[in-house]
């Protein structure tokens, strides 16, 4: 891997799909080390045949068929790998893989996670409320585990307005709810300080850093995911909803951050894009 670690994230919307219509070469010029994928909606063996023999994958496949789906894929094998998120009671399969690499001796630990989408007001939004509390949970614990740790993936929330396009018409919409948007507050407000919620709620801060952000600026966007519908894509109306999160330790080793925006509609390969990012380890 060299002093570089190069760590890239993507939605597939299904990784077939993805691969019928162009993955594959941006895959091949992107010279990636670690590969993050969400929605895989595949077996390990599709995953494997898809990405060449070159690739070690590690794959968490969902409890219902042709659902979420995370994997992991690197040049070297992971030194071990875990799926567990939250208690024995939560169904998190398909949305949480850790793995540990090593870099030059040195251990990265690396997450690929897929948030729920949610539904306001509808049992589905529990389920995402769960999974964002098994993340408060685990994030201290994962620092705790390894310094140099990063949590990448659909994480399905914009954080602020600089996030979302349209963000007045979507605060009742799952995806910018004040409740939801709390949660990152404390992901990333100062670790162990107050950190009021702007649903009014508080709570300690975890202290992780929101590369993109660190990245960007404050700036809006740049997003990450486009609907396939109408002119959202040619008019860049978009949400950022995929992350790379990192412990302040490696957010401090982060040399270049990307957004591979395709050049054009015809060109996209998923309703997300890959957000790429180079780590000097």
């Amino acid at each position: 891997m060299g002093s570089r670690l190069r760590l890239a994230t993507i939605n597939t919307n299904g990784i077939r799909a993805a691969f019928r219509k162009g993955m594959g070469p941006w895959l091949e010029g992107r010279d990636v080390d670690i590969l993050a994928i969400q929605e895989v909606r595949a077996s390990t063996d599709d995953i494997q045949g898809l990405l060449g023999p070159e690739w070690n994958v590690v794959h968490d496949e969902a409890t219902a068929k042709g659902r979420a789906g995370v994997a992991l894929a690197s040049r070297k094998k992971a030194e071990i790998h875990r799926i567990d998120l939250g208690p024995k009671s939560f169904d998190s399969a398909g949305r949480w893989l850790e793995a540990d690499y090593d870099v030059n001796g040195t251990i990265v630990t690396v997450v690929s996670t897929y948030v729920h989408s949610g539904e306001a007001d509808n049992p589905k939004q529990d389920e995402k409320w769960k999974f964002l509390d098994a993340m408060s949970k685990r994030l201290p614990q994962l620092e705790k585990h390894n310094e140099l740790a990063v949590v990448v993936g659909d994480l399905n929330v914009g954080h602020t307005p600089l996030d979302i396009k349209n963000w007045k018409g979507n605060v009742k919409r799952a995806g910018f709810l004040p409740r939801e948007r709390a949660y990152f507050d404390r992901f990333f407000g100062p670790a162990g300080k107050k950190v009021e919620g702007v649903d009014g709620s508080s709570g300690k801060g975890l202290g992780w850093v929101d590369v993109g952000r660190q990245a960007a600026g404050d700036v809006e966007g740049p997003y990450t995911w486009w609907s396939w519908r109408g002119a959202a894509f040619d008019n860049d109306t978009g949400w950022r909803i995929d992350y790379q999160m990192a412990t302040p330790a490696l957010a401090a080793k982060v040399k270049h951050y990307a957004v591979d925006r395709a050049e054009s509609y015809d060109k996209r390969w998923s309703d997300h894009t890959p957000v790429v990012v180079d780590y000097d380890i």
